[in-house]
């Protein structure tokens, strides 16, 4: 074997470089993921800034401004009530991003700590946690949305609610899936065999290592979310009128599609821009968080 194959020394900058360091190099290599970042981030901010951007009061309406295409007032034109759809767009952005992150903040919140005990436990405890789980995940993500959101009554507070439910089979299934993994590694034995209580073990040695793998689920789920909140609203089952929602504006829409198309362009096309931004930052996740890439 020559010298040349041989490996170099590693140096101080070899030393110092951190998992989440190389992490982050390998997400900015992708130009998709970084593309989906700043979309989101832009919609973000608007959501963020509303009070400050609109240049119109979102629910405000005027007979004389019924249905007008886009003009220099109003750039994105006015809806069958006169209200500006910019205004209701940015307003909008709100109700969606809210309802993606706490939707999914309840399916980790009640999915992980399921999936933890399933996973660690096994037994009787695995067996029925992974019996209700494969109930749940037996119903359309969807078609469950809709029913729970229809026996809690129509609002954005218990659309998210059903959506978050919904979704957590999802991560009670991926949480123990990890744990199977993780659990049987040589650093879990030693902790184990140290005499390590189980929960320190599930939350020291078990929880830190599979985060990754719900990160990258978590932004996958934020974007099935908004798609769920929009639905539930163009059914009337999420945010109601005349608070702004995508969903709610796509309903109203339809009825104009030949007359005033841009009603239906506007908030469709936010809907697209947010998924899409979101789905191209997950895969750009997924492949940064990857310890298999270099």
């Amino acid at each position: 074997m020559t010298d040349a194959a041989l490996p170099g020394p590693l140096t101080q900058a070899d030393e110092l470089d951190s998992p989440a360091r190389r992490a982050r190099r390998r997400l900015f290599k992708r130009k998709a993921a970084i593309f989906g970042l700043v979309v989101l981030t832009m919609f973000i901010v608007l959501a963020m800034l509303a009070p400050l951007i609109v240049p119109y009061d979102p629910i405000a309406t005027s007979w004389s401004l019924v249905r007008k295409p886009p003009t220099a007032a109003h750039w994105f034109g006015t809806d069958e009530l006169g209200r500006d759809i910019f205004s209701r767009i940015v307003y909008g952005a709100r109700a969606s991003l809210l309802a993606g992150l706490i939707s999914v903040a309840i399916a980790l919140g009640i999915g992980v700590p399921l999936g933890l005990v399933a996973g660690y436990r096994g037994g009787f405890v695995d067996a029925l946690i992974s019996r209700i789980t494969d109930a749940m995940l037996a119903c359309p993500f969807l078609i469950l949305a809709i029913a729970l959101a229809a026996f809690l009554g129509p609002s954005l507070g218990n659309a998210m609610i059903a959506i978050g439910i919904s979704a957590t089979p999802i991560f009670i299934r991926l949480t123990r899936g990890q744990v199977l993994v993780v659990k049987a590694e040589d650093y879990v034995e030693a902790a184990r065999a140290l005499g390590n209580p189980p929960w320190r073990i599930a939350l020291s040695h078990i929880l830190p290592n599979i985060l990754p793998a719900l990160l990258v689920q978590a932004t996958l789920s934020i974007a099935a979310a908004i798609i769920a909140e929009a639905a539930l609203s163009f059914l009337g089952l999420g945010q109601q009128p005349p608070a702004p929602s995508w969903g709610s504006m796509l309903n109203a829409a339809q009825r104009f599609l030949t007359q005033a198309p841009w009603m239906a362009i506007w908030p469709g096309l936010a809907i697209f821009l947010v998924v899409l931004s979101l789905n191209l930052l997950g895969d750009g996740l997924r492949d940064a968080l990857d310890p298999r890439q270099r």
